[in-house]
């Protein structure tokens, strides 16, 4: 893999200053802003919603990588595209009809990204790869940030790997493999080896701000780690 994007979820971010927050992590070199949507039914917390992503959409130009924790999903769907969301990603367990929805939203605009908890069998995937942008593997529990980590997801990734590659190698468009949950610096690299090319890093970026050196410090040591995974590389 030679191409890794670095995607702090703002879940841990300093909710004062968000604006600041969004626009410094992206100064300091990650690339995707993650932004996790979770309503009190699907998954046992509450968050944010389309108005916070518009009032950061201004702050970066980054992509927003917006993951619906929600039941149902098609509603919110154009609410976040007009918001300034890139990617809406979702869980098909939330959904009446997946292949609607993620028709949905590349409709509005935006790239489409299905997720998958800890325990959804792959099987999900199999009619729906050519509406696909982004596969997210879900390597803890949705609802919370600063969970530890369930190895099993890397065996879940590397599956994936497969799928997505042969899907490539078919002809079909590039999909990218994301993974959310208790990815750290000690961890990242045997991530990478398992095929997934998108990180995502709350706690672990935002909860080791330098006073001096913002999150540029931790950011590096991500990077440090992937390029032992055999590429360094930015993503366009």
């Amino acid at each position: 893999m030679s191409e890794f994007r670095i995607a702090p979820s703002i879940l841990s971010a300093d909710f004062a200053s968000l604006g600041e927050e969004v626009a410094l992590v992206i100064e300091a070199g990650a690339d995707v802003v993650h932004f996790d949507v979770m309503d009190n039914h699907y998954v046992p917390n509450l968050t944010i919603g389309p108005l916070v992503c518009q009032a950061i959409r201004p702050c970066t130009k980054a992509p927003i990588d917006v993951h619906l924790m929600v039941r149902p999903v098609d509603a919110l769907v154009p609410m976040f595209a007009r918001a300034g969301a890139d990617i809406i990603s979702f869980h098909p367990e939330a959904s009446e009809h997946v292949d609607r929805t993620l028709a949905l939203i590349r409709e509005q605009g935006c790239r489409a990204g299905l997720v998958l908890n800890p325990a959804t069998p792959l099987a999900v995937l199999d009619h729906v790869m050519d509406r696909l942008d982004l596969i997210l593997v879900m390597s803890v529990n949705p609802g919370f940030g600063g969970q530890a980590f369930i190895p099993e997801a890397l065996r879940k990734a590397q599956a994936i790997r497969r799928r997505i590659d042969a899907h490539t190698a078919a002809g079909g468009a590039p999909i990218w493999l994301e993974i959310d949950g208790g990815v750290k610096v000690d961890n990242i690299r045997a991530v990478a080896e398992a095929g997934v090319d998108t990180f995502v890093a709350g706690s672990a970026i935002f909860g080791a701000r330098d006073p001096d050196g913002g999150y540029r410090g931790v950011i590096n040591a991500l990077r440090q780690e992937l390029a032992g995974a055999g590429g360094s590389r930015r993503a366009a």
